[in-house]
């Protein structure tokens, strides 16, 4: 497991997403291990959620937490599920060369950053969880930490796509010969050396000092690309929100019995106007 754990702070470091690592097609992580390592990190910010009903409710509301910990997870895999047809298809049509496990290895990549996200910011939810008695605002605290780590998963999606598609028009390097290493990497390329095909041209050091949110400079990927996953960076968060709704309650009211699920009702965003609206009328 602890191997799984350095690919994924790989990925955070931005060292799994170099230019030179990308040149392949695709990311090179382990996608049943590092789908193992997201389980866990989604069940440890379900436990920081469910601290809320425990502490507010007394100690039969302990199955909240067990509740948590297993809809955290399954809230971003089963929001995968339901989008990945439309990424594929949506990937296809603008004539991008990723194939099936290379779409599957960066959907898991970032869903990688955003439970590294989402948990790092678990100990704040459980602060405020036994802090607090107010349910509108710990429901709308999450929303807030859900939407960052969301925003930041689905960039870090959108800036390794990028990267990928430069890094497969990049020449492979020369077989038997060795690129010699810069004594100063931060030292600007030589600027008679354009010719990407030169054993001495590195495009490799600039791109190890990005990170995985930065962009490449002086590459753009074409605006119809950019425009078409941005739409379905619109599609996940929407069928993300809506998912939450379908297996609330996530948090747990105290002033409810437990329940694994309510019935259905309304939809995500007219339940958060009314938390908003509940929430500033006190």
């Amino acid at each position: 497991m602890w191997g799984w754990i350095k690919h994924l702070d790989r990925l955070l470091r931005g060292e799994a997403t170099g230019l030179d690592s990308l040149q392949s097609g695709q990311l090179d992580i382990p996608i049943f291990g590092l789908s193992f390592v997201i389980v866990i990190l989604g069940m440890i910010y379900g436990i920081c959620m469910g601290l809320f009903a425990v502490t507010e409710s007394g100690s039969h509301f302990k199955m909240q937490i067990v509740a948590s910990m297993v809809k955290v997870p399954a809230l971003f895999f089963l929001t995968l599920l339901v989008t990945f047809p439309s990424l594929y298809v949506f990937n296809a049509l603008v004539g991008s060369r990723l194939t099936f496990l290379s779409v599957v290895r960066l959907l898991i990549g970032s869903l990688g950053i955003l439970l590294a996200v989402l948990s790092s910011l678990g100990p704040i939810v459980a602060f405020f969880s036994i802090s607090t008695s107010s349910y509108p605002f710990m429901l709308l605290l999450n929303v807030v930490v859900f939407a960052a780590s969301g925003f930041l998963g689905l960039g870090f999606l959108l800036q390794t796509l990028h990267r990928i598609t430069i890094a497969q028009m990049l020449p492979p390097p020369l077989p038997g010969r060795e690129i010699p290493k810069r004594e100063d990497p931060n030292a600007p390329l030589d600027s008679q050396i354009t010719d990407p095909s030169d054993p001495r041209y590195q495009p490799a050091p600039v791109a190890e000092r990005l990170g995985p949110l930065d962009r490449v400079a002086e590459h753009v990927l074409g605006p119809h690309v950019k425009t078409i996953f941005r739409v379905w960076m619109i599609v996940f968060g929407l069928v993300g929100a809506q998912m939450s709704w379908v297996l609330r309650p996530v948090i747990g009211r105290p002033d409810r019995p437990f329940e694994w699920f309510r019935h259905k009702e309304s939809n995500f965003f007219e339940g958060v106007w009314h938390i908003i609206t509940t929430f500033f009328s006190w």
